[in-house]
Order: structure tokens, then sequence, then C-alpha cells
């Protein structure tokens, strides 16, 4: 069998004293024509965007029971890295990639057991233009990938004014079934891949991606034994959620990088 191989180029690192003789060019000193818009989303910006700290986010495409859809760790990410930006002012957020290791192909294994997961090798995660990165993957297999990264590229840029970390607090799933226990949401796993915490944040960004109008009609809207309506209800938990986890991460990336 063919080997379908997905191979990620995320940037390339550029050396302190070069990054920072591109930003004295002109063009890049250049004032703003028009007002600044309001994102921390790399794509959403014009090359004016002024921050030197990139967020590296790693998600999935993998099935998620009948109910999720396939990018749910990406739809997360989507909610979490905002709040984690925002909350440093320190940095912005590159384009989440979409992809994890999933599995093997021949024999399958993990998740390329089953149909819908897009799978890749455990490959490396390189910025540029940035002097400082941070590594945060929502799926379990993007962790060591990411932390092995973080590890040579240190090795690598020692000296050079260029710093990578790979923020493990980021992926703490007990932590946050400890805090979900804690106001009184107790699960009881289906097996379905699908539990309150990605279905709450998930509605926080679209509905949709629960296939939640569809559950509703079915009397099917609850997960692990937790009814999710009402919606307004369920969101409102999402943004608790999404606040806590960015709560903490921020809290790992100040202590990694000195409080900057």
């Amino acid at each position: 069998m063919k080997r379908l191989i997905l191979c990620v180029c995320v940037l390339t690192a550029i050396p302190l004293a070069r990054a920072r003789s591109q930003a004295a060019s002109p063009g890049l000193n250049a004032p703003r024509p028009i007002d600044a818009f309001d994102s921390v989303f790399l794509e959403q910006l014009t090359w004016l965007a002024g921050k030197t700290t990139a967020i590296i986010p790693t998600g999935a495409i993998e099935p998620n029971g009948p109910y999720l859809a396939l990018g749910k760790h990406n739809y997360v990410l989507q909610a979490t890295t905002e709040r984690i930006a925002r909350e440093l002012g320190t940095a912005l957020v590159a384009p989440i990639v979409p992809f994890v290791p999933g599995g093997d192909i021949d024999p399958p294994s993990g998740h390329m057991r089953y149909p819908g997961t897009i799978s890749l090798q455990q490959s490396t995660f390189r910025p540029h233009g940035f002097t400082r990165i941070i590594l945060i993957g929502d799926s379990g297999g993007n962790q060591d990938g990411m932390r092995d990264v973080a590890e040579a590229l240190s090795a690598e840029w020692k000296g050079s004014g260029n710093t990578i970390h790979f923020i493990p607090e980021y992926y703490d799933n007990p932590r946050w079934k400890r805090w979900l226990e804690g106001h009184g949401i107790h699960e009881v796993d289906e097996g379905l891949h699908d539990d309150v915490r990605h279905s709450a944040i998930m509605m926080v960004v679209d509905p949709s991606t629960v296939r939640m109008e569809q559950r509703l009609e079915a009397g099917l809207f609850s997960i692990n034994g937790i009814p999710l309506a009402p919606a307004e209800r369920t969101i409102e938990l999402g943004n608790s959620l999404i606040d806590y986890q960015a709560d903490v991460t921020v809290e790992a990336i100040r202590r990694v990088t000195g409080g900057q």
C-alpha cells in the first residue's frame, strides 16, 4: 500500500539580528495608513502586526463519535488561543496546524482504524520572523512531537536570542475534569470520544459543530449523561472553561518566559 505523507511547513526561524535588521527597513517602519485591525490571529493581520511572540497551535482531524465534527480540536483552539493571546498581550496566534499523528496506515492503528482521520508522521514545527515561539497542542498525539521539537530547537538556537517553549499545561485533561466535577458535572463515559468540555467549547465557536439542531430534534442533545440544553447554559459553561484553560496556560507561559 502506498503511504500518503503530509508534510507540515510552519514558518522557518531567522536569527534575531536579521529580524531586527528587517524590522528596521523603511517598509516595516512606515506609519500605519489605517487603524490596526483588532485580532490576534496572524492570518487576519497585515505585516504591521508589531508582536514578537508567536503561538503555534496544533489540533487534529479525527473521529469524535456521531455528533462532533472531525475538527473538534481545531474548533477548540479557535476559542482557547484567542483568550490566551489576548491575556498575554504580547503574542499572535499562527494558523492552526490541523493534523496530528493519529496512528499507522498499514496495519491501521489508533484513530486510523476509523474513517475521517487524517494522520501524519511526527514532524517539525518551525517559526519565522518571531523571537519567541510558544507550542501548544490540543490533541494527545501532538504532545511528544512538540516537546521534542522545542528541545531540539532550543539547543540549536542557543545564544541567538530566539527562544521556543512547549507548554504541556495547556493539555491537562485531568485538571479540566477536576474543574468540571468541582462545578457539579460528573460524567459517565459513553465511549464516543466526546465529552461535556469539548462540546461546550465547540458550542461557543459554532453550535452546528456539535450538531445541536439535529440532536435537539432527535432528543439526543446530551453527552455522558449530562444534558446540553439549554444551549445558553452550555455556552456559558464553555466560556468559563476557556477562561480557566487560558489562565492556566498563560501562567505557565509567563513562568517559562520570565513573566514576559
